[in-house]
């Protein structure tokens, strides 16, 4: 292997004359400031250690990936940078390779591949290898630190989940059918059954008859929600086609609000809409995006109990109406919130665990996205973002650097 400027150098050293050292520093500052300029310029986060975990050299994708200053993070320990990284374990062994979730500055994963940095220890004089820091993999010796290359794998990991997510609504579909029809068709049996004990109950007189009534009105009110739960499950699991018209996501969101009115006069909660006035319409099936919009201010006000404030905002950008929910409930925590999309999964007593998944469904099938910020004790945004530009194809104008991209 051909030898580089800096094997060359230390070679030399015993031969350099005064004059020639300061050509030699400029040539090193050369070769700092280009590798510096390479590595600023990949995607993948670089950063490199001493022996005991002090941060030596970090590249500008490192300190997105994790929220840090380079100058702040030179010399301090990865570990104390990084919270939640186990450096100790990592640092005992060899190369490593593992899949880690971060939730600062942003929710991403990212695969985490860590290889020691040793020293080589040969004999000058037997071979032609000098001293100076190796990979693991390429030799052996005294550990000086370690390399750590950072790959952002978040839109992996997501289509992987996604995936998943779209088997179990398969699996779901399919035992739909059956719930459907072994459940519904008894509560209707046994609805009709209950309508014919209330009218003998009407012919007793004093107190047996308003025991007997009070049971038949305990008994509906039970078999009226097997069937709300019933119909919640097919709605979150039926591919239903939207029937898209103009709309006006302003009417969509007070109607909505309205329809909350008694509840948000009982729990005493304050509902502030700040909605925009120049949005233009959209193509909607309105009942879905109101179903929706309920679901979302049903979870905020069940969230804030009491006393509590959701604020609706409406806004515009270039190419998306934005509609944000944020309530002064309890928050979720970063473990529960990379969960609240999975079927059933619920943090409330008496949840179906299935709301959440209907908004998103429904955002979806109108092309629109959705993402909830959340930490615990600090409540919850949720942001619904709606197409209203029909935009699958964009020309893009020659020289255009973006075009580069899509054709790679």
């Amino acid at each position: 292997m051909k030898a580089g400027f800096v094997e060359k150098l230390i070679g030399r050293l015993g031969k350099i004359g005064p004059e020639e050292v300061q050509n030699y520093f400029l040539r090193l500052a050369q070769e700092k400031g280009f590798l510096e300029t390479v590595f600023n310029s990949i995607q993948e986060g670089i950063i490199v250690t001493d022996s005991k975990g002090r941060i030596t050299y970090l590249n500008d994708a490192a300190c997105q990936l994790f929220g840090l200053e380079a100058e702040d993070s030179l010399g301090k320990r990865l570990d104390e940078r990084v919270r939640g990284l186990d450096w100790n374990a990592l640092s005992r062994e060899g190369a490593v390779s593992r899949d880690m979730e971060i939730f600062y500055p942003t929710n991403r994963f990212i695969n985490f591949y860590s290889v020691p940095l040793v020293i080589e220890r040969q004999d000058s004089v037997a071979g032609d290898a000098v001293p100076g820091p190796r990979s693991a993999t390429a030799a052996t010796g005294e550990r000086v630190g370690h390399a750590i290359i950072l790959r952002d794998i978040t839109e992996s990991r997501r289509t992987e989940q996604q995936t998943i997510e779209s088997e179990r609504l398969n699996a779901l579909t399919l035992l739909a059918a059956g719930v459907a029809h072994e459940i519904g068709n008894p509560l209707n049996s046994l609805n009709i059954h209950l309508q014919l004990i209330e009218r003998e109950a009407r012919k007793l007189d004093g107190a047996k008859g308003a025991e007997l009534q009070e049971s038949v009105e305990v008994a509906r009110a039970e078999i009226n929600r097997l069937d709300s739960i019933i119909t919640q499950f097919l709605r979150a699991i039926r591919p239903t086609r939207p029937q898209l018209r103009p709309e006006n996501i302003n009417t969509i969101v007070e109607e909505a609000v309205r329809f909350f009115a008694l509840e948000i006069k009982d729990r005493d909660v304050v509902v502030e809409q700040e909605l925009r006035s120049d949005l233009p319409l959209l193509e909607l099936d309105r009942d879905q995006m109101k179903q929706a919009f309920y679901n979302v201010i049903k979870n905020s006000f069940e969230a804030m109990k009491s006393r509590g404030i959701l604020r609706i905002r409406t806004d515009l950008d270039e190419s998306h109406v934005i509609v944000r929910f944020t309530d002064t409930g309890g928050g979720i925590s970063a473990e529960n919130l990379s969960r609240v999309f999975e079927p059933y999964f619920t943090t409330k007593t008496s949840g179906t665990g299935l709301g959440l998944l209907i908004v998103r469904r429904i955002v979806r099938e109108h092309g629109g996205e959705l993402s909830i910020e959340s930490s615990e004790g600090k409540g919850l945004t949720l942001t619904i973002r709606l197409p209203h530009i029909d935009r699958r194809v964009r020309m893009l104008e020659a020289g255009d650097s973006s075009s580069k991209l899509s054709a790679s």
